[in-house]
């Protein structure tokens, strides 16, 4: 059985209109492929806060659908429904029509919790925290891609894809950079996570290394200095008798 443990690693709920989020789920970042760890949840979560805000501003013809490939096997999936702004971090090997059930799973739940009304009042960014545990357990149906739900959603309408369009992240932020230049350059190069020191061979690795090496250095040095003061006394000792 084949199981995508994990498929939505970031999801944001937005507002068009201002580009204001409204909510998002868990983090689900962890251990990469190459065993290194994931540190850059906050970079994910401000270049999906980018997109939101980019589309708010109008910087491009937005569809309400769109695939944005970063690098390194993942990508972000949105949908725009009723002023209402979806997306999510996934696997590039997740299937993409499930990811975006999962996000017309998203806005029916939210236009079922929360009225326009409420929609438009909110003036805090990330205000809607009870939508947070809905995303988390809606996230749940998907996980497994072989359930006869997901299988049946995966068969029906083939041809659907088609009308989703694909483009690299590089492409929509460089036009929010001509737009803004407010837009830091770290932001601008993510979906390439930061390449480990190649003389520690990972982040992870390196971060012990430079967490514990001072303290090793430390420690060495006084068993040193306390076996080179046996030493000496014994030596005086020696020369005393």
């Amino acid at each position: 059985m084949i199981i995508s443990w994990e498929m939505v690693k970031l999801t944001i709920v937005g507002r068009v209109r201002d580009g204001l989020p409204l909510a998002q789920g868990p983090r689900y970042l962890g251990i990469t492929d190459h065993g290194q760890e994931n540190d850059n949840f906050s970079c994910y979560k401000q270049q999906a806060e980018l997109l939101l805000r980019g589309i708010s501003r109008g910087d491009q013809l937005a569809p309400s659908k769109m695939t944005i490939r970063l690098d390194h096997g993942q990508c972000f999936n949105y949908l725009m429904e009723n002023g209402i702004f979806f997306i999510t971090l996934c696997d590039s090997s997740y299937p993409r029509k499930l990811a975006f059930h999962y996000l017309q799973d998203l806005h029916q739940e939210f236009i079922k919790t929360f009225d326009n009304s409420h929609i438009e009042k909110i003036t805090r960014p990330y205000s809607f925290v009870k939508f947070d545990s809905i995303i988390g357990n809606i996230r749940k149906r998907y996980i497994d891609t072989r359930t006869q739900a997901n299988l049946s959603k995966l068969s029906a309408n083939r041809k659907q894809d088609l009308d989703i369009v694909t483009k690299h992240v590089s492409e929509i932020l460089e036009c929010s950079r001509q737009n803004s230049d407010q837009i830091p350059e770290r932001i601008l190069i993510m979906g390439t996570p930061p390449t480990p020191s190649s003389i520690w061979g990972s982040s992870r690795l390196q971060v012990i290394a430079l967490k514990w090496t001072p303290i090793t250095i430390i420690v060495v040095v006084a068993v040193v200095l306390l076996w080179a003061s046996f030493i000496l006394t014994d030596n005086f000792i020696i020369s005393s008798l």
